[in-house]
């Protein structure tokens, strides 16, 4: 497994810590890479995704919801909706992956952490946004669906 994928990993498990607790991202830093062993740079990526998800977070909803059709992000599962988001803040501010490559990357992680139906879910609606980005959409759309 290559150092981005096991990093989007722990990004995702912060997330989640996140998501679920409250917590600020430096307290889950510190707390997590206490049992981890990572390299400097896999911190670093790792730790700048969940602080671009983390202070991003309404943005990246925005997207998500602009392109879940029936689905409020309150109501996806967590390893989804942070999956979702990791991807969509890629896809926003990190040039260097192709789209293709960064929703791979979320299907893979998807699979790993989440339901048996997580990695057609988030492909379809990442590709979907995808679409949206490569047409020049902003994400400021409103929601499509209240379900």
């Amino acid at each position: 497994m290559g150092q981005r994928r096991r990093a989007r990993e722990h990004a995702l498990q912060m997330l989640f810590q996140i998501d679920l607790t409250g917590a600020s991202p430096q307290e889950v830093f510190r707390e997590f890479w206490h049992d981890q062993e990572a390299g400097e740079e896999m911190r670093r990526f790792a730790e700048s995704l969940v602080l671009g998800v983390h202070a991003g977070r309404g943005e990246l909803d925005r997207w998500i919801v602009g392109s879940a059709e029936h689905w409020r992000v309150e109501r996806m599962a967590v390893v989804d909706r942070n999956v979702l988001r990791m991807a969509v803040h890629e896809m926003l501010h990190d040039p260097a992956p192709p789209p293709a490559v960064i929703i791979d990357e979320a299907i893979e992680v998807a699979k790993k952490f989440g339901s048996e139906e997580s990695g057609a879910f988030i492909n379809g609606i990442l590709d979907a946004i995808r679409k949206r980005v490569e047409q020049g959409e902003t994400g400021t759309t409103e929601s499509r669906s209240d379900a």
